[in-house]
């Protein structure tokens, strides 16, 4: 079997080392080439190309952010038996996509499980978020979250590290500054039903969770699944004491995010998010501009993966 080993040498959770031992690992199983991500936007040219030049399988090590690249570049001309399938090695500080599929959050470990799926065969059909074109493999957002990843993203182009405390401290200051909050600007647009608006908030579930703080969860939408279609979670004009009741919500183990704030959907193909003003769009856990009006749609079936 043909593969491509995807590698983004910028992963904050692999070093040259353990990347050596994982495609030595691999090349023991597959017919391996190799390439590294040299430039944000290079893994979609590399995952178009590996689409084009007919691989069977893409193995990305990297992030979050390389899987979103790769995804979409795999599925420039859309799903199909074409498209190879896609395993996930996790190098990144996050890694929630690959840790929703069961792998585990050590790129080590998590190589050895997909050999041994790889060995027996095994691998699953899932489906995709779609927005506006923009595949995402587990969740976006729009509003206060993407607002808070792109400050992120702003700081650690200054050369900050991106942790789980960088997210959290940015995400309580912003709280407290961010427009979106004091005047929400946007709208909910579910065929059938009526707009919601004064919303400050909305995720986009493909999966659960939404995140991860360290080892713990954090779920928006418990029910989302690969094999439904998209969720989402959307917060009203909120106080300080509701919305730390949302937050205890969304981090127990056995997570229930409702209140008088609180709008949520289960298994929606189609709907629109819309805003008064320009906001920011985050797919995946990276920013992704700003807009005023996003379409999202669940895409069934649309990518088979290794887990």
């Amino acid at each position: 079997m043909r593969a491509l080993l995807l590698s983004n040498p910028k992963a904050t959770a692999t070093s040259g080392r353990v990347r050596e031992v994982i495609t030595s690992a691999l090349a023991a199983d597959l017919k391996l080439d190799i390439v590294h991500t040299t430039h944000r936007g290079h893994a979609i040219e590399l995952g178009t190309q590996a689409t084009q030049d007919g691989y069977d399988y893409v193995v990305v090590v990297g992030g979050d952010g390389t899987v979103n690249e790769v995804v979409n570049g795999m599925l420039a001309g859309g799903p199909g038996a074409h498209v190879p399938t896609l395993a996930v090695v996790p190098g990144g500080s996050a890694n929630v996509f690959a840790r929703t599929l069961g792998l585990s959050n050590n790129p080590i470990d998590a190589t050895g499980q997909i050999l041994e799926a790889l060995q027996e065969g095994r691998s699953r059909s899932i489906g995709l978020g779609n927005v506006d074109g923009r595949w995402f493999v587990f969740a976006a957002g729009f509003g206060f979250d993407a607002e808070v990843i792109h400050k992120v993203e702003l700081r650690r182009g200054r050369g900050k590290k991106a942790t789980p405390h960088l997210y959290a401290r940015t995400a309580v200051k912003n709280f407290y500054r961010s427009g979106l909050r004091k005047e929400p600007p946007m709208a909910l647009h579910v065929p059938g039903q009526d707009p919601i608006d004064g919303l400050y908030l909305a995720v986009v579930s493909n999966t659960t969770p939404w995140t991860y703080f360290n080892s713990r969860p954090v779920q928006v939408s418990p029910e989302a699944r690969f094999e439904t279609a998209l969720d989402v979670f959307a917060l009203k004009r909120t106080r300080t004491p509701s919305t730390l009741r949302t937050l205890w919500q969304i981090t127990r183990v056995d997570p229930q995010p409702r209140g008088k704030k609180v709008r949520s959907f289960h298994d929606l193909g189609a709907f629109t998010i819309t805003s008064t003003e320009p906001i920011e769009l985050q797919v995946d856990g990276d920013f992704a501009g700003l807009r005023e009006i996003a379409h999202f749609t669940g895409v069934p079936n649309a990518l088979r993966v290794i887990a």
